[in-house]
């Protein structure tokens, strides 16, 4: 299984659904909390190519994009085959 981060902040409702999401389909993840250290927010900037928005999830080094991108790829059952 393939190493998911997901960049995420507080009271975030789209963070909150990706997690849902995640645990629904027991896939284990690391949450970076972007409010929890100076230049997080940075960091995902970065690696998300300028996306400003949270969450941010990455699959090992694949940016998946944030929580509508994870919910399309669930739906349209390409979920289980990204984290083989």
């Amino acid at each position: 299984m393939k190493n998911i981060i997901m960049y995420t902040g507080p009271m975030c409702n789209f963070c909150d659904a990706a997690k849902r999401l995640f645990s629904r389909n027991n896939i284990k993840y690391q949450e970076i909390d972007i409010s929890s250290k100076d230049g997080l927010m940075e960091e995902m900037i970065k690696k998300s190519n300028g996306r400003r928005t949270i969450p941010q999830i990455f699959f090992n080094d694949l940016h998946i994009g944030g929580y509508q991108e994870l919910r399309t790829l669930e739906k349209e059952k390409k979920l289980e085959d990204l984290l083989k």
